[in-house]
């Protein structure tokens, strides 16, 4: 038999080094363990090996080599113990992945993190979820809102098992899907909204930081330099498209009737006045309505909302492979925090002017729908117009 240091990566067949994987897996995980460590090559194939092996006793070896491993081979742990977990195998995170002098990364730790798309009311769902030096998981669930802080928070201590179908119940029922982020991102998320939570509401979703403290001990976050412009810098340095309209998500993005009602008002009056002499003056009134909208609604606080909301958006739809879209939304996000004059650029324009235009449609059908009483004084001259003509052909 030849031997294992001479054996290339591309012949090595652990069966011809005396492994028979139809043994029982007692046999197995020793045979494995007396192979560890005698070339790079052959720790691989075992790595490998290990993840056929759906047995706790797989995962513990798994988790003894990731602790002193590095590059491909720990890919190729991760990889196992990754498949071993999909088998409902408990395999725990290793304790000595971080060495006391450095300090532990999120994802060195056991942490990773999930978030939800932004809806309508502007509400998101962040999970944090941390393993287990036991087995299983501890999930940190939590329900942000963009008006109200932190509306909803949870731990739940769960399986591997239950993680996974849960997360396929809640993308089946809600219609969405949880994409993985940055646990730091997902970390400042949470704390950024517990921070925005009145004292009255904070009642409502218990002890913050004591549930933070069972899934992370880093010192809370106060801010963050988003990830998307790292991930899409050259994009975020570009233009946003208006083309970015057409994707639900920001379809869900909507002021509120109350917010454009001030501002639909003056569009009605620039329709209706019976003063404006020209077409274009009529324009110019209706373009001086939208941006007065643009500066109050997209201003001040609303406008950090608003830079979130794209941040974030942009990364989810990263994640879900829309990358041309993720590079529109991070540029309408630089914008707004570099300072630009959103009202300058076509995008915010074209977003509070389809916002107008479809309140403006709705309240026509709700009128057509309805009997008039009171007329505009633009309606009543077009009518008393119409009566006359009226009133002419019948002389004739």
């Amino acid at each position: 038999m030849a031997s294992p240091k001479a054996i290339k990566k591309s012949e090595i067949n652990l069966h011809d080094l005396g492994f028979d994987p139809a043994a029982p897996v007692p046999d197995r995980i020793a045979k494995l363990r007396a192979l560890r460590g005698k070339t790079a090559n052959i720790d691989l194939a075992i790595a490998k090996a290990l993840g056929d092996i759906s047995d706790l006793a797989a995962g513990e070896m798994l988790v003894e080599m990731e602790a002193d491993a590095t590059g491909a081979l720990r890919r190729e742990i991760r990889r196992a113990i990754y498949k071993l977990r999909q088998h409902d195998v408990e395999v725990r995170e290793p304790e000595a992945t971080t060495k006391p002098t450095a300090p532990a990364t999120a994802s060195e730790a056991g942490l990773t993190a999930f978030m939800s798309p932004i809806d309508a009311e502007g509400a998101q769902i962040i999970w944090m979820v941390k393993a287990r030096a036991r087995g299983g998981i501890v999930r940190l669930w939590g329900l942000v809102s963009e008006t109200s802080g932190l509306v909803g928070l949870q731990n739940h201590a769960l399986t591997r098992r239950e993680l996974k179908s849960q997360h396929e119940e809640l993308e089946k029922q809600a219609g969405i899907k949880l994409v993985e982020i940055d646990p730091q991102l997902a970390d400042f998320i949470l704390c950024d909204a517990y921070r925005r939570t009145s004292e009255a509401d904070r009642l409502n979703v218990g002890t913050f930081y004591a549930l933070r403290a069972e899934v992370t001990g880093a010192p809370a976050p106060t801010e963050i330099a988003h990830p998307i412009y790292s991930e899409l810098g050259t994009e975020a340095a570009g233009e946003p498209s208006i083309e970015l309209l057409k994707e639900p998500e920001i379809q869900e993005f909507r002021m509120t009737p109350e917010q454009l009602a001030p501002y639909l008002e003056e569009v009605n009056r620039a329709q209706e006045s019976v003063l404006v002499v020209s077409r274009s003056s009529q324009e110019d009134r209706i373009q001086g309505a939208v941006e007065k909208a643009i500066d109050d609604l997209l201003g001040g606080a609303r406008a950090y909302r608003m830079q979130r909301r794209l941040e974030d958006t942009a990364l989810y739809m990263m994640k879900t492979g829309r990358r041309q879209q993720a590079g529109w939304a991070a540029a309408a996000a630089a914008k707004i925090r570099d300072g630009a004059e959103l009202k300058k650029i076509a995008f915010f324009k074209t977003m509070v002017q389809t916002q107008l235009g479809a309140m403006i449609a709705q309240e026509s059908e709700r009128k057509n729908a309805e009997p008039r009483l009171i007329m505009t004084p633009a309606e009543a001259m077009r009518a008393r117009e119409e009566q006359q003509a009226r009133l002419r052909g019948r002389g004739r």
